[in-house]
Parts: structure tokens; sequence; C-alpha cells
């Protein structure tokens, strides 16, 4: 089917969830890469998120992380339009809120609230423009769309679903437990809009079908609509939604053997955490997310990662004696690398003159990188490429003969740059080309085994990974390896195997003829 199709026929699903975590985003992403195969042209749609993950498209606007891959799976390019509107929550100052791309200021849930007329034309517009650009939109709800006390200001689930004359699908996670419970609930508080909901789908089952296939036919005769399939329980290699994922306490590697332990401090506003997602994926490297002294100063590299309040964490590990266990870690060798907020706690200061994150006008940084910060508009939104690198330094290259000629080889480095911090001093270790705009800048810097950037997305790069954890393996006494992992074909696996998954496991035939009764 071709684009030239979306003019003559809108088709439209939306996929509920019966709250957070039950597998919505993930379910998209499968069905978008299933009607891709199938041959339409096909995009995803959220109209409302709230997420500290986000992605940078091509022209700098900012979109849940979770559409960017929903993107992916639908081989289109991710745009601000699938996102409208992305929520951040930065604590006491409420959630700063990005409008169509870009950040319109912090609002308490009150004067968001307020804001619901504007929000709304925002996430209309947005749709009447994905619209126009394909013949099939895959739309996904938040949270639970039987939240009583909000659904008169919903602008995301059952509104968003009746203005795109969507069907639409209500996943349940049994997992959580209660399933059954809470997909029949969900459905009655719909009241007269409950037969948008067309059908069931149990997620994240690990059980004995036999068992619950009664269940299944009971929801069915109680609401009289069909349960399309049970998923089951699988492991992934896809991002997460939000840092909920993180309780677990250490990703990637299986024991047994000896590993390159890298330790990222767990900070309360932690963002961007797929930034390390590559990394866990490398067959011989843990990658642990803790606050723990004895994990932080034995570890073979430390990562303090980006924050959406840089301030109030840093505060936070400097009162919990964090920070002082990563400058014990510093003293012993150990390397350093700080990720956006944390390139910025590195430095001697964060000044905050306007406002933009904290009450505090000024706070003192850990002072291990010879840079201060000063917090301030407008927000730095854009993709990049480097143009040159520090790489003996960025990448951590041991200092021998193979070493020396690894400093020589060109490495192609892309990633993205999301912050309202501008830091100055000690700047260098990147020559970047930020490509919304074409301008050249410097970002980075470096003091013995201690560096930062601004670059989100670099361990995405396979060659720069590959370069830095040979050079900590080295240190480790442990073997090089030859090859990094290949990140963009595993997250193609992952695509796959998900959406082989569904079809395995769902009614699709059904599916199917949900979107082929939609009508423009």
């Amino acid at each position: 089917m071709t684009k030239g199709a979306a003019a003559r026929t809108l088709r439209s699903l939306m996929v509920l969830g019966t709250g957070s975590g039950v597998g919505k985003s993930l379910i998209v992403t499968g069905l978008l890469r299933i009607f891709s195969d199938m041959g339409f042209d096909a995009a995803p749609f959220k109209a409302q998120n709230m997420a500290l993950n986000c992605f940078i498209t091509r022209d700098g606007g900012e979109i849940g992380r979770a559409q960017a891959l929903q993107a992916e799976a639908a081989r289109v390019e991710a745009s601000t339009d699938m996102n409208p509107i992305l929520l951040k929550a930065t604590g006491d100052a409420g959630c700063q809120v990005i409008a169509d791309g870009r950040s319109i200021g912090n609002m308490t849930a009150r004067e968001y609230y307020a804001y619901g007329v504007e929000a709304w034309r925002i996430v209309t517009s947005a749709y009447q423009r994905l619209a126009g650009k394909h013949e099939l939109i895959v739309m996904e709800g938040a949270g639970s769309p039987s939240e009583i006390n909000l659904m008169d200001k919903d602008i995301v689930n059952m509104r968003m679903a009746k203005h795109a004359g969507a069907p639409a699908l209500l996943v349940g996670d049994i997992e959580k437990g209660g399933v059954f419970a809470s997909l029949y609930g969900t459905f009655l508080l719909q009241g007269a809009d409950s037969g948008l909901i067309r059908g069931f789908i149990i997620n994240k089952f690990r059980g004995d079908m036999d068992i619950l296939t009664p269940g299944l036919h009971m929801l069915a005769e109680k609401t009289g609509m069909p349960c399309l399939g049970v998923l089951p329980y699988m492991k992934h290699s896809l991002s997460e939604e939000d840092s909920l994922s993180l309780s677990e306490a250490s990703r990637g590697f299986s024991p047994g053997g000896k590993a390159l332990r890298i330790v990222v401090v767990r900070n309360r506003f932690i963002s961007n955490f797929t930034d390390f997602e590559p990394l866990a994926l490398e067959p011989d490297v843990e990658v642990i997310y803790s606050l723990r002294p004895r994990e932080i100063e034995g570890a073979d590299l430390v990562i303090i990662p980006g924050s959406k309040n840089t301030s109030r964490d840093l505060l936070f590990l400097r009162q919990s004696g964090v920070e002082a266990s990563i400058k014990e870690a510093v003293k012993k060798s150990v390397p350093l690398i700080g990720m956006c907020g944390g390139f910025q706690m590195l430095g001697h200061a964060i000044k905050d003159p306007f406002g933009v994150e904290s009450e505090f006008k000024e706070i003192k940084g850990m002072g291990l990188l010879d840079i201060e910060t000063v917090l301030e508009d407008p927000k730095v939104t854009t993709q990049v490429e480097v143009i040159e690198a520090a790489q003996a330094e960025a990448g951590q290259v041991k200092d021998t003969e193979a070493g020396r000629a690894e400093k020589t080889k060109k490495v192609k480095i892309t990633g993205y740059e999301v912050h309202m911090g501008r830091s100055t001093g000690d700047i260098g270790l990147f020559k970047l080309k930020r490509l919304a705009t074409g301008e050249a800048v410097l970002d980075g810097s470096r003091k013995a085994g201690v560096w930062g950037t601004y670059i989100h997305g670099l361990f995405d790069n396979d060659a720069f990974r590959g370069r830095l954890l040979n050079g900590l393996r080295a240190r480790a006494g442990l073997p090089e390896r030859e090859k990094p992992v290949n990140y963009s074909a595993i997250k193609e696996e992952g695509i796959n195997a998900l959406a082989d998954a569904i079809r395995d496991n769902l009614d699709m035939r059904y599916i199917e003829s949900l979107i082929k009764r939609c009508t423009e």
C-alpha cells in the first residue's frame, strides 16, 4: 500500500491498558511491525506521554523514546506529531511540558489541567497532520482510561479513540495479579463508551493455559467482547518506557564468568537510562543501577546518568554519602563518566539563576572537571554528529602499540543533545555538528580518568562502545573482543521477535477486520 492511499482511506486502532506498565508500548511496537510487513503505511501516535526517556527528531523536536522505537518498527521516520505532548516530571516543580516537540515550561498538575483546551487542540491537530501522511495510525493510551476522577480531563485514552473513530483493544498484565477484575472493571467504568473496546489481551503469562481458559470465556460472556489471546512473558532487549523497569539490580551478563561491572548511579530523577542498554547487551558486561558504596568503589566503570533535576539529584548524592563513594572510586583509579546532567554534576558549580529546575540559585559541584554550568533557556534539542573526538580519552584506549593504532582510526559517532544547561571552562573532548542548526560546537571535558559529555546515544555507536569496553577489559585483565555486538541488528531482532509472538498468540484476523472496517 502506498502513501497516496492515505488521502483516500484512513484506518486507526487504539491500544489501551488497565494501568501503567502492562505492556501497551511494546504491543503497539509489535503491531506496527506486523502492519508494516503487511504493506501498510502505518505510524504510531500517543497524544500525551509521561516519561523521562526521550528522543530527538531530525528537526530537533523532543518526543517519548517509546514512540521513536514504534516509528522504527513501522519503518517510518519519527516526528513530533507522533507524540505531541510529553510530560517530564521534575519534582516539586511539577512537570516540564513539551508541546509539539518544544518545551513550554514547567506546570503543576492544576496548571496543566487548566491548559487542557489548548492541549486538546495540540493533540488533535497533530493527529490530523499524521493522518494526512499515513493510511493507518496505531494509537497508544496512557495509564488507565478509567481513572474516574480524571476521565473528564482525558486527552489520550477514550476521548482520543472517539475523536479518531478507532476501535480499542484493552491490555491487562496478569503478572500484577487481578487481571480479570482489572479488565472487567475498566470495561464497566467506561459506561456508554465501553462499546469502543472491541477485545481484550492478557500479557506476561507464565502459567498453565488450561487453568486460565475458563476465565477467558467468562470475561467474554460478561462483556460481550472476545479475548484476542494471551501473550507469554517475554525477555527482550527493547527500550523500557520508564524507570520502574530499573527495579532489577543488574542487566546483561549472566553469572558464571568474569564480567566487566559497570555501575550506573541510580539518581532519583534518572533520565534517558536507555543510553546504557547497548552496554548491557555485551556478553561479558554487567550493568548495575546502584547507590551502594561497595558496588560503586568496586566497579570497572562508574557512570552518573542524566537527570531531570540535576541540582536535587546532586544534593541527594551528597547528603546520602554517594558523592563521597564516587570520589573514593576516582581515587582508586576507577574510570568515571558523566552523561548530560551527570556531566554537569562533575564540574565546580551548577548555577540556576532563573529557577529553571529548582529554587537553588547555585550549588557546588563535585569539582572533578574544570567546568561550570548555568541552567537557562532555550533548551538544546538536536541530533548531532561528532566531527572530531579525543578518541583515546573518550574511549579509554590503553596506551599500547595497538592502542596507539586505535587512536588513528576514524569512528563515526552520532547521538543527540537534550539539555537546559550551558557548560563552560575546559570544554573540547568532542567537536560536534548540530544537525538541527548546522552549527559546530565543542562538547565534553576530561581530566585524568574522569570525563563527561552532553551526547545521548553515545553507546549506541558500536565502534565507539567496543573501543571503550576494550580499554576497560585491558585494565581488568580480561581478553579484548574483536567486535562489539551489533546494536541495530539486536533491536531489529527484538522487534521481529515481538511481532512473531503477537502473530502466534493473538487473533490477528480479528484485529485486521477491525482496522478494515474503519473509514475516513
